[in-house]
């Protein structure tokens, strides 16, 4: 690492504003001999010495993802709705303690709640009422005694500046100061602010978040070496289970694995549709229904060989990995059409039986190998790049796809032809 910025706090008006209290911290890191897992796991041991602070790892764009679908920075989001902050946080602190043996799961963290000293201004109403006052114009009074009211601009040169009119800083510190400062009433005159309304110190969270009018507590957890999908179904499961929820209080859980969720149904209605135009296409080539299910064959050799080297390597069927899968539909559908289409040339030849199937497999053997062997080598580069920043859609799909042709080249020219046979020995 040569490179460490820091940015601390966003705007208001930013889509992604936070508070002063919190700090992003860009590192651009070059990986040598260690996987990205590797590196984020020895940077969680060196900062969890840190007391006092939830820290997220991740990338840029994968935050603002995950912010924009959950609103936290992290993989999956865990909201607790209900009345009383403090009884939020109660939750929220035993959701996190029962979540965090969860294997996979890591930067487990509960929002902070911080108490900070606030001066709490309560109007009495009947003593407004005997002077004729109500409490919005008490209030407006207040407003802008010590929070400011703008009623104005300075230029200077290009530049301009709000002019604001509010009590002197030593006022607005001093709680006895703002006990003894003067509110004007309707008839004119004016009493301290003491007579009007009480006024005392008080601590509250530094933070009240809200969403659906309800406020709300998160509890955010990112995920490391298994699929969003088996960790949140894991969290459901151990908060049912081992979190009392009162009455009148509910848990929701949001983050990327809603968008993965949706994502998935998706691609598997495409992959029906897929299926089912592949068959019509077939069906019209051949104009034969079982000549189309003999090449249709070749989708599930495909599939053993993705599905086994997703196995042993990462073990996480992905959206990238099912991306895969739908495309080689596409590549093991050609393979099947090169041998059927010749075997059916072959029969209007005259050609029968063994030696049919042995001549046209013999005459697409190197097609069918030169294509899977061509389209190996242009994915193996993007295969090797699993752990590398950039790469997590197309090293996924690559590794899927390269499963699969080695199974549905291998199988492709023992069961079709096998098939084949079997299917047209009554012709």
């Amino acid at each position: 690492m040569d490179v460490v910025t820091r940015r601390t706090g966003r705007a208001e008006l930013d889509e992604h504003a936070q508070g002063v209290n919190a700090a992003e911290i860009d590192v651009p890191f070059t990986l040598e001999d260690k996987s990205k897992e590797e590196f984020f796991e020895e940077v969680r041991k060196k900062l969890s010495i840190v007391p006092g602070v939830n820290i997220t790892l991740g990338q840029p764009i994968a935050h603002r993802i995950d912010h924009m679908l959950s609103g936290t920075r992290a993989n999956i989001a865990i909201k607790i709705f209900g009345p009383d902050l403090q009884q939020l946080y109660e939750i929220g602190k035993n959701v996190e303690e029962n979540i965090t043996p969860i294997d996979g799961l890591a930067d487990v963290a509960v929002d902070q709640q911080i108490e900070v000293p606030q001066i709490k201004i309560s109007p009495k109403r009947q003593i407004l009422s005997a002077y004729g006052m109500t409490v919005g114009q008490l209030m407006e009074q207040v407003d802008i005694a010590f929070a400011g009211h703008e009623v104005g601009e300075i230029y200077e040169g290009q530049k301009y500046f709000d002019l604001v009119v509010r009590y002197k800083e030593d006022v607005r510190n001093s709680i006895e100061k703002i006990r003894t400062a003067l509110i004007g009433l309707p008839n004119g005159s004016q009493v301290p602010l003491e007579q009007l309304a009480s006024v005392s110190s008080v601590s509250s969270p530094n933070t009240i978040s809200r969403e659906d009018v309800q406020r709300k507590i998160v509890v955010a957890a990112n995920v490391q070496g298994r699929d969003l999908r088996s960790a949140v179904e894991e969290i459901q499961v151990t908060v049912n289970s081992s979190v009392t929820i009162p009455e009148g209080y509910r848990v929701q859980y949001s983050g990327q694995f809603e968008s993965e969720s949706r994502a998935s149904q998706m691609l598997l209605i495409t992959a029906i549709i897929a299926i089912f135009v592949i068959f019509l296409l077939l069906y019209f080539e051949f104009n034969n229904v079982k000549l189309a299910f003999v090449v249709l064959i070749n989708l599930p050799l495909a599939l053993i060989g993705g599905i086994l080297i997703v196995y042993f390597t990462s073990g996480i069927v992905s959206i990238a990995s099912t991306i895969g899968f739908i495309s080689l539909f596409g590549i093991a559908t050609r393979n099947g059409i090169l041998l059927v289409s010749r075997y059916e040339d072959l029969r209007k030849e005259g050609l029968r039986g063994y030696e049919l199937i042995k001549s046209g497999a013999l005459d697409r053997l190197n097609p069918i190998l030169m294509t899977a062997f061509t389209t190996g080598l242009a994915l193996i580069p993007l295969a090797l790049k699993g752990g590398e920043p950039g790469s997590e859609i197309q090293s996924p799909m690559a590794v899927v796809i390269l499963g699969g042709l080695l199974s549905a080249t291998v199988l492709n020219l023992v069961v079709i032809p096998c098939v084949y046979e079997l299917v047209t020995r009554e012709d």
